[in-house]
């Protein structure tokens, strides 16, 4: 995606003008408003512009940590002359991923498959570091892939699974926040929402060998990890599974 970085803030309107037909040319540009500033810190992944790539941006090596945040508050359910609170959105984060050396799996809470490395390597490459059952930590869920590893990383499928609570992802409001070891951090929000399913695959990360890209994809499948595995070609068998 290409990034236009060279978008200047409009000239700042008072400056002295030498007649009056020049002053009022001058009060009308000061009311026309101006674009926002193109931020340098933040890209946001949208439909249009779907793909940025970690390389061009220095944020292919290192540690990148991958943070969903949402709002797990509870809807009134109508019930006779009573309302009663809906369950609270528990929202997890998780990933499917495959290795160069053909090793896939999942990276979850469910089953507490908590980290993942190709073979050879000892160190977790991607792990998670917990589970948020309520929405209420300000620090949400984060899962870590450690991108000195990229040219062992094929692709990575992050995604999130609403566990508990009723399947309304307008009500969630998730954002998931990429945050590179360098270059600026990408936000992908869970928009254009589809209620009444339960996972969404968020954004695809995938390594040529050459470079490091992400890719959003904010797609809602009918089901849970078995569907988007189904989706998006993994290709393992799947059993079920609890916290």
């Amino acid at each position: 995606m290409a990034i236009d970085y060279t978008k200047r803030p409009a000239a700042p309107s008072g400056m002295p003008v030498s007649d009056p037909a020049s002053a009022s040319a001058a009060a009308s540009a000061s009311d026309t408003p101006s674009a926002p500033p193109v931020s340098l810190s933040k890209v946001t992944l949208t439909k249009a512009a779907p793909t940025v790539s970690l390389t061009k941006h220095q944020g292919s090596g290192g540690i990148m940590r991958v943070n969903l945040n949402w709002n797990a508050r509870s809807g009134s359910v109508a019930s006779g002359l009573f309302k009663r609170s809906a369950p609270a959105i528990d929202l997890d984060l998780g990933c499917l991923f495959e290795f160069t050396d053909g090793s896939k799996g999942v990276v979850q809470a469910l089953g507490r498959a908590f980290s993942a490395s190709p073979r050879g390597v000892s160190e977790p490459v991607i792990r998670l570091d917990g589970d948020d059952r309520s929405g209420a930590n300000s620090g949400g869920e984060n899962l870590f892939v450690n991108l000195a590893y990229a040219a062992q990383i094929r692709r990575v499928l992050i995604f999130a699974l609403i566990y508990e609570g009723a399947p309304n992802w307008a009500d969630a409001a998730g954002v998931v926040t990429l945050y590179p070891a360098a270059g600026p951090e990408i936000e992908v929000r869970l928009d254009e929402t589809r209620n009444g399913v339960r996972s969404c695959a968020i954004a695809m990360l995938e390594s040529n060998g050459a470079e490091v890209s992400v890719h959003r994809l904010v797609n809602y499948v009918d089901g849970a990890q078995s569907a988007l595995d189904r989706a998006y070609g993994w290709g393992m068998n799947w059993s079920p599974g609890r916290k």
